[in-house]
């Protein structure tokens, strides 16, 4: 059964794994439920509010993580990644955000990378056995549901930790058209138009909300992520940064693939040209 798997890999992964706060685990009931002390020792525990501390945990590691947005369209899903460059050492386009998880799947991640790609492992995991067993491609509807069955069974068990990341799938198909999706560490999955997650989600998201998404086209999504990006990119705490993009849709007949290079550069001239547009007529206005 998909639980009893889930929990023997929940159980195989190490003992006694889980976020830690600080020092001190002494006080009154009261105490402890407010700020966590004795109740965040296992993802297994409730507090008498009801919160599990757990995965609250795994999800501030996602808020102080770069910031991912999707914005499906009327002929496909873009994704735009904030990278950021914490070493001039570093070889670009490493520690890519953006990964294939099928042909048809693209996906965007925000929080801690290890934990990312291992699930980015499982959800091609589950696209390949299910195309070995059905004989065609895994709906993204159902490829989100047993990834976030996954994501949530490691919320139930106090030998493991919640995985400290969200991540978006995006597809597009002839039949059901573009999907998005976001799953965070709880293991809750939505279907979107548009979404962000990373330290700058609320803003990526006020942006996000101005757009006509139904209306518009790949072409036209990949100038608009680029400056989202740019505008919600903190330049005195994150100085410098990568911005990744990648698509599925009728542009790429239905294959998950990186923006080309000549348009990406193409965005982010549009991105930059956009900004300096805004802070000339803010500059008029004072």
């Amino acid at each position: 059964m998909l639980t009893s798997r889930y929990a023997h890999s929940a159980a195989a992964n190490g003992s006694a794994r889980c976020w830690a706060v600080g020092a001190g685990r002494a006080g009154s009931g009261a105490a402890m439920s407010s700020i966590g002390t004795g109740y965040d020792l296992s993802a297994s525990t409730f507090s008498p509010d009801g919160r599990v501390f757990q995965v609250e945990y795994a999800m501030k590691a996602v808020e102080n993580s770069s910031t991912a947005i999707g914005i499906r369209c009327k002929d496909g899903v873009v994704f735009g990644v904030e990278k950021l460059v914490l070493s001039k050492l570093y070889e670009e386009g490493s520690n890519k955000r953006l990964f294939n998880v099928d042909r048809h799947v693209g996906m965007a991640v925000a929080g801690l990378l290890a934990d990312a790609r291992s699930l980015a492992d499982i959800a091609r995991e589950e696209a390949s056995n299910f195309r070995s067993n059905y004989g065609y491609d895994i709906p993204l509807k159902h490829l989100a549901d047993r990834v976030a069955m996954y994501v949530h069974a490691y919320t139930l068990y106090s030998a493991v930790r919640p995985f400290g990341c969200s991540f978006m799938l995006g597809s597009y198909d002839s039949d059901d058209g573009a999907q998005l999706y976001m799953i965070d560490p709880s293991g809750v999955s939505y279907g979107y138009w548009g979404c962000a997650i990373g330290k700058a989600r609320q803003a990526a998201k006020t942006e996000i909300e101005k757009l006509q998404m139904k209306e518009m086209t790949c072409r036209d999504v990949v100038k608009e992520v680029a400056k989202i990006i740019y505008i919600v990119h903190d330049e005195v705490k994150d100085k410098a940064f990568e911005l990744e993009l990648s698509w599925v849709g009728e542009i790429t007949n239905g294959k998950h693939e990186i923006v080309p290079k000549d348009i990406r550069e193409e965005a982010e001239k549009y991105a930059k040209e956009s900004l300096k547009e805004e802070d000339e007529s803010d500059d008029d206005n004072m």
